[in-house]
């Protein structure tokens, strides 16, 4: 058999590998009904709150005193609030910060614990020094930190993303320096130690891979809690600023008025419910689709009970 007939044969392996992969992704994916629903709801979301304001036929910031606290109806489908907006494109505009804002933290927070934890279990030094200061922000309540930060900074979307990074970027460094200590100890690292690879290759080519697993489906429960905190941020005045729409204060001018406007509530809390429910549902689905092991655990568990 020539050269080229055996290239080209470990080509069409390779080839057939990859399809039997994908197919095997494919199948793994679509059994997974957490991750189905939840990446389901997570990208009506993000449709949502891209397109929605393209087809929303009133101004979120317009005023009319006459029509205030309108109860849903054909003209307003979830109803006006206190100064006669109508509530539905408030929540559409409101998506696109709470959402957005959520969305920043989760990628500068992810990027930040990433460098943070990968330096830390590679280098003893700085170990000692990164996670003690992770410790200490660890070590107070993250509400009460991110009003801290917002009481020094002032309300604004950008110093929310600042707060809100600061609140979580200590958990994904510890999850990732957690995940990075196991494979420092790997053969094939010590082996790059003794071919006298430099620390930025080991660290970056074969330890930071490896570690993306378990960032991506911590990634997804931080986009819910920014996005839970960005609305408690917003609710005690803290956050985004009026007449700037989000959910958070949203809900904030819903309360004065809760027994007058049911609805000032009710809606606005629903979106973040949904919202939250579906990215916790894709990170359970994730964490089963990319450790095997944990859903084997699971099914495991579930036919012990079965059997008692």
């Amino acid at each position: 058999m020539s050269d080229n007939a055996v290239k080209e044969r470990v080509q069409e392996i390779k080839s057939n590998l990859k399809k039997q992969q994908r197919q095997l992704l494919s199948r793994r994916f679509f059994s997974n009904k957490l991750m189905v629903i939840g990446s389901s709801i997570f990208i009506l979301l993000v449709l949502f709150s891209l397109f929605g304001p393209l087809f929303m036929p009133y101004d979120p910031y317009e005023m009319k005193v006459v029509d205030r606290l309108l109860e849903p109806s054909t003209e307003h489908i979830l109803g006006t609030d206190e100064y006669g907006r109508d509530l539905m494109t408030r929540i559409v505009y409101g998506a696109r910060v709470s959402i957005g804002v959520g969305l920043a933290v989760t990628v500068i927070s992810s990027i930040l614990g990433l460098i943070i934890g990968l330096y830390a279990s590679y280098y003893r030094i700085l170990d000692n020094i990164l996670m003690r200061i992770c410790d200490g922000l660890m070590a107070i309540p993250g509400i009460l930190l991110a009003i801290a930060l917002m009481a020094a900074l002032g309300p604004s979307p950008t110093n929310v993303i600042i707060a809100l990074t600061i609140v979580f970027t200590p958990s994904i460094a510890r999850i990732v320096r957690s995940s990075a200590l196991v494979i420092r100890e790997q053969t094939y690292i010590e082996a790059m130690h003794a071919q006298g690879a430099s620390g930025f290759r080991i660290i970056w080519r074969h330890i930071a891979p490896n570690t993306l697993s378990p960032l991506i489906v911590q990634a997804t429960f931080i986009f819910a809690e920014a996005i839970i905190s960005e609305a408690a941020l917003s609710f005690l005045g803290a956050g985004i600023p009026v007449p700037d729409p989000s959910w958070g204060n949203i809900l904030q001018a819903g309360k004065l008025v809760i027994f007058k406007a049911w609805w000032m509530v009710v809606f606005p809390g629903l979106a973040i419910i949904i919202s939250v429910l579906g990215l916790n549902l894709l990170g359970d689905g994730l964490r089963d689709l990319l450790d095997p092991h944990s859903s084997r655990r699971k099914s495991n568990l579930l036919r012990r009970k079965k059997r008692r």
